[in-house]
């Protein structure tokens, strides 16, 4: 069985979506400490040529308590601005009405819990995409949390039965290949592609940018194509 794990994030970027479909079950991470300034309750879109972020309110953000422990400050005014933002800078793609539907769909689920909401719209997207990766809520299967880091990563492999463990590129200096190896779980790193490109409206492209940037300008079949476009190492 292939595992991976990630935090939850808000719309991530295609390289999420890559690993994700890439595995057999998908940790989802949310009993893990809050990190400010990351990609957990926000990310980037393109508007008039430019990136801007896409972004959640929460409640009380800190660093010292779990990403399942905190709120969302969520109301109808919210959302709308949400989608007017999202109006403005894609009215004019070629799959805006797709897009802004699922993106519709994740902001009616009404939960003020983080790591809920965030698991629903991770759900809602792999599904509209055709992922049929099972997905779990660390929070909810409630794991134990005795190691951190490496070892947690670890113990959660034993657990799952995991013959491989695939991470992104960019969390490589977290881990050492040896440990993994040793312990009959080698882990592989999944790396996008550079060169992907797309039709993105206005101004020079901009790479990794949220998924729905990807959603707006390209096909499912497109998508499908672009999934696959990475490399393991």
């Amino acid at each position: 069985m292939n595992l991976g794990i990630m935090q939850p994030y808000f719309f991530p970027y295609l390289g999420y979506w890559q690993l994700l479909n890439l595995v057999d079950e998908f940790i989802l991470y949310d009993d893990v400490s809050f990190i400010k300034q990351g990609w957990i309750s926000r990310n980037r879109i393109k508007s008039a040529g430019s990136t801007v972020f896409l972004g959640l309110q929460v409640r009380d953000i800190s660093s010292n308590r779990r990403i399942c422990d905190h709120e969302l400050l969520r109301d109808a005014r919210s959302d709308q601005k949400l989608k007017k933002k999202l109006e403005i800078a894609y009215h004019r793609a070629p799959f805006y009405e797709e897009t802004i539907d699922l993106f519709s769909r994740c902001l009616d689920y009404r939960e003020t819990n983080l790591a809920v909401f965030l698991n629903h719209c991770i759900r809602e997207t792999a599904d509209y995409l055709g992922i049929r990766t099972r997905i779990l809520s660390a929070s909810e299967q409630h794991f134990p949390h005795k190691t951190s880091g490496q070892d947690r990563i670890l113990e959660l492999c034993s657990l799952q039965k995991a013959d491989n463990y695939y991470n992104a590129v960019g969390g490589k200096a977290l881990y050492d290949p040896a440990v993994f190896a040793a312990a009959d779980c080698p882990i592989r790193f999944l790396r996008i592609d550079e060169n992907i490109q797309y039709p993105q409206g206005i101004g020079p492209f901009i790479p990794n940018l949220s998924i729905l940037d990807v959603l707006m300008y390209n096909s499912l079949s497109e998508v499908n194509v672009l999934m696959t476009r990475y490399s393991l190492e």
